[in-house]
């Protein structure tokens, strides 16, 4: 380690005295032994910059990635067009350098931002109103079933099957030291099965949460969910991808409590999942409970306009046994990147990436079942992405196609052992005719091997 340190023994000696230390190893007494590495680490020496960079672009060669590869592949992380103007703009020196708004008088530039980007979910969703932003998807539909708990001071949540199973895990993780019971429910041609809900739910059931489209792809029906979580006095939680609000209702329009999801597809690059950005807005009743914080508009002594921090309930400030959430920051740049997308793509650019998603995935759709080799797995209406189901080896066909240049599906057995065969494949507007035939063309080789 002190190898790569770039200060002088002095220095280091130094430092250490400072904090009682002896040693650099001192500092890492805690950790037992048996996990310590005992050898260097696998590193070369140093090198010359050129050589460098030679030597560690021909490790980055090996990773295989969708500016390369044609990408079918979704489960959560989408390959959307980025308009290259948003690179330009979030680079800028006063948003990618900075952390954290703590003083709003000379934050203005960065607070107006996230006022912004509040205000830009909150029309997406259909909600009064939204957060600073949380860590991503699976934490922010984690946060609104603890929010949910205490808004209705019940411990019981329902959560679909056909949530993201990474989401799920993540709640789990979050519930089970605050004493709440998550219950999965089945699901029925994909969606929700409402009969199960119905036979599930009751006075003690603080929330509902769903996903629209689901990680299968399936268009869930909100409003019968929403009248029957509402008839037992619950919340719902709808976790959707943001995309598909340019061409769907809004979940705020349905019944939806709470609105989160991943805003990665809002010129987010998929880069080895992650940072990414989670989105989270709710209703005015709720409003005080969410967790994070909010940047509100305001005017100065003047009547200058202005924006300030405002309801956060965050632990590290004063009455920490109060707070609501123990999120400690926000994904100010991500979220910024989120506005920008958005601002450049306009109400009717995000129109039209919604609208070539879903029919550029319809006719894959139809292409792979016309080939004989593929049978849908589920027959409700699908967004960007559908399952199939196959005889060929899933393990093979990815294996094989990206042998050709082509990032296949997710295969669902990994997370779904009763859909044994099924695959999961996700289509957006950087799509083409030409790629989209070309896969179909490939498989029906890989078939006849």
């Amino acid at each position: 380690m002190s190898n790569y340190i770039p200060n002088t023994e002095d220095v280091k000696k130094n430092m250490l005295a400072e904090i009682g230390y002896s040693s650099i190893e001192e500092l890492f007494v805690d950790i037992p032994d048996r996990v310590r590495l005992e050898r260097k680490l696998n590193i070369k020496g140093p090198m010359a910059e050129m050589d460098l960079m030679r030597y560690m672009k021909g490790l980055a060669s090996s990773n295989k990635h969708g500016g390369e590869y044609t990408c079918f592949l979704g489960a959560g992380a989408y390959d959307h067009y980025i308009p290259s103007a948003l690179g330009h703009i979030i680079s800028r020196t006063e948003f990618y350098t900075s952390y954290t708004p703590y003083q709003p008088e000379i934050s203005q530039g960065t607070l107006q931002a996230i006022f912004e980007y509040q205000t830009m979910i909150c029309e997406l969703t259909g909600m009064d109103t939204a957060n600073a932003s949380m860590y991503d998807g699976a934490t922010a539909v984690a946060e609104a079933i603890l929010m949910a708990c205490q808004a209705t001071r019940r411990e019981k949540v329902l959560v679909a099957g056909s949530l993201n199973p990474e989401y799920k895990q993540v709640s789990y993780t979050y519930a089970r030291p605050q004493g709440v019971s998550v219950t999965e429910l089945g699901y029925k041609d994909g969606s929700v099965d409402l009969n199960t809900l119905e036979q599930s739910i009751d006075n003690e059931t603080a929330a509902v949460v769903i996903q629209t489209p689901n990680f299968f792809g399936v268009i869930e029906d909100l409003e019968s969910i929403a009248g029957i979580a509402h008839q037992n006095k619950a919340l719902l939680i709808v976790s959707v991808d943001p995309i598909s609000l340019a061409l769907l209702k809004p979940p705020g329009e349905l019944g939806a409590d709470i609105v989160v999801g991943e805003g990665q597809a809002l010129g987010n690059p998929l880069n080895f999942g992650g940072p990414y950005v989670g989105f989270f807005a709710t209703t005015k009743k709720l409003m005080r409970r969410m967790p994070g914080r909010i940047v509100g508009e305001t005017t100065d002594n003047v009547g200058n306009r202005g924006f300030v921090l405002t309801l956060q309930t965050r632990e590290q400030h004063i009455r920490r046994e109060k707070a609501t959430s123990n999120i400690c920051t926000n994904q100010a740049l991500n979220a910024l990147a989120v506005t920008v997308y958005l601002s450049l793509m306009g109400r009717e650019g995000l129109g039209e990436v919604a609208e070539q998603s879903l029919q550029k995935a319809h006719y894959l759709h139809d292409k792979l079942i016309d080939t004989g080799l593929f049978t849908p797995v589920f027959k409700a209406p699908f967004f960007k992405e559908f399952a199939l189901k196959t005889t060929i080896s899933i393990e093979k066909l990815n294996s094989r196609l990206l042998e050709k240049g082509i990032i296949g599906g997710y295969p669902l057995e990994k997370a779904y052992p009763d859909l044994k065969g099924g695959w999961l494949l996700a289509v957006t507007e950087k799509r083409t005719r030409q790629e989209m035939d070309a896969l179909v063309e490939t498989i029906g080789g890989i078939a006849n091997e």
